[in-house]
């Protein structure tokens, strides 16, 4: 038993939570009534832009995402703000180059960041190198996290090996990123005590309750010496989500691990977050059945939540429900043949689209998607194994396999995208939204622009910043 230590808190609420239960849809009008409470909490951080937020905000919410993050950190001053940040990919689907990464970390520090969360698909530190450097550079902190995934390669000794290179790289805290829910109580024990005695920087623990286990995952964490550990406040904690934030408290409070957290102050900010969900639900959002049904077979085909929901609704346009569970064997198969890829954005979206199209064409690899041929050739990154070479010669042919940072051949790109988007900038951040989704943001400014035609005074205001509540 290790010696016991007050557990620190990340409140995933605000992020995560709605992304894993509810297709990121909550809105800043339903955050701001509680974030008075939520500063006055003592949460270590609070997890409430990056992921798929941004993205969200403009293409189905009509916010401007950094306007929500102003508003944020304007109603929370006392709290640290944490973001999630995909690397080289910032919040989009492709590598950018270094100087968008660059002053992208930049405007989230300026903006109210605290805490970026870096991570890989791949755990390829190259990838994540430029977005550490940065954060450090504009006094952030650079929180890198391991994608967590389990395979022949993925042994404890693999990720003891890369939490020393990630100390090494300048990081201040290291995350297990367990995104598909896989690791399990024991296993967390041994991996943190080992994570502890070789590394000297925090550590910080992400999991799911996909597969029914990961409060229990936490615990015994928490037994091993776990510095933070991730939760989601209950109306859209458990299931899908992160272990519920109010029983980790309970379960904790007069032990040597006490939060210090007040449970009842929890519960009435609960209750606002109740009515969210219950909105959320009622607009068709979220499925309680889906997100909080404990799904054991992630453990068994190690698919995330928001795979599983991809792969369905590909089965679905193909009229191919039939074929579910050959996709989802089909799964691991691929992933083996790709040399073992952690399933996460993007990569889980390759891998399992690439295994539909392996079980519906009847040969496996007689349809490629321009996405699988790019991790063969090692356009996302450095692969975690040795990859089937009859697969990369079916898929690619002779094409030359890219050994070296893919982002070293991409040339800067701020002017191009200052130039391209000129017509639409109205604050400096814009520039950064249309770089990671051109037509999304297009759209968004089109419709901001016609907002403030019509004298709208809810849409951001260019002349002194603002936006009314």
């Amino acid at each position: 038993m290790a010696d016991n230590k007050k557990v620190l808190i990340t409140d995933t609420i605000l992020r995560d939570a709605h992304q894993s239960q509810a297709a990121t849809r909550m809105r800043l009008d339903e955050m701001l009534p509680v974030c008075d409470k939520l500063d006055k909490i003592g949460y270590f951080s609070l997890e409430c832009w990056g992921g798929a937020t941004f993205d969200s905000c403009l293409r189905f919410l009509n916010e401007d995402p950094w306007e929500r993050l102003r508003q944020l950190r304007k109603a929370m001053p006392n709290t640290k703000l944490q973001m999630l940040l995909r690397g080289q990919n910032i919040l989009g689907y492709k590598h950018y180059a270094d100087d968008v990464v660059d002053y992208f970390v930049k405007k989230s520090i300026d903006n109210g960041i605290n805490i970026i969360r870096i991570f890989d698909a791949l755990n390829d530190l190259r990838n994540m190198e430029t977005a550490v450097k940065a954060a450090k550079k504009y006094n952030g902190m650079a929180e890198v996290a391991m994608s967590y995934t389990t395979s022949p390669v993925h042994t404890e000794e693999y990720f003891v090996q890369l939490a020393k290179d990630i100390e090494s790289m300048g990081a201040d805290l290291i995350c297990i990123k367990d995104m598909a829910g896989l690791l399990l109580p024991f296993n967390a024990y041994s991996l943190v005590k080992k994570l502890k005695a070789n590394t000297k920087l925090p550590i910080v623990l992400h999991t799911h309750n996909t597969a029914g286990t990961g409060a229990m995952t936490l615990l015994k964490a928490i037994e091993a010496g776990v510095d933070v550990v991730d939760t989601a406040l209950s109306p859209l904690g458990g299931g899908t989500s992160q272990p519920a934030t109010e029983s980790l408290v309970a379960a904790l409070k007069g032990t040597g691990y006490d939060t210090g957290l007040d449970g009842e102050k929890l519960s009435e900010i609960a209750e606002h977050f109740r009515t969210v969900a219950d909105r959320l639900t009622k607009d068709g959002w979220r499925d309680p059945d889906k997100v909080l049904s404990v799904n054991a077979k992630a453990l068994q085909y190690q698919v995330p939540g928001g795979m599983l929901s991809n792969l369905i609704g590909q089965l679905k346009q193909a009229n191919a429900m039939d074929k579910y569970y050959a996709v989802l064997e089909e799964v691991p198969r691929v992933r083996k043949d790709f040399g073992y890829p952690p399933l996460v954005t993007p990569t889980s979206q390759i891998v399992g689209t690439q295994a539909v199209m392996n079980v519906l064409g009847g040969e496996r690899y007689k349809m490629v998607t321009k996405e699988s041929k790019g991790l063969l050739k090692g356009e996302y990154g450095r692969l975690p194994a040795p990859v089937n070479e009859d697969v990369r010669r079916k898929c690619i042919g002779n094409e030359k396999v890219i050994t070296h940072r893919p982002a070293d051949d991409i040339a800067p790109e701020m002017e191009t995208y200052r130039k391209e988007a000129a017509k639409w900038i109205q604050q400096d951040e814009d520039v950064l939204s249309y770089a990671l989704f051109p037509q999304v943001a297009t759209k968004y400014f089109e419709w901001r622009q016609a907002q403030q035609m019509k004298g709208d005074p809810t849409t951001f205001n260019r002349e002194n910043g603002t936006m009314p509540v």
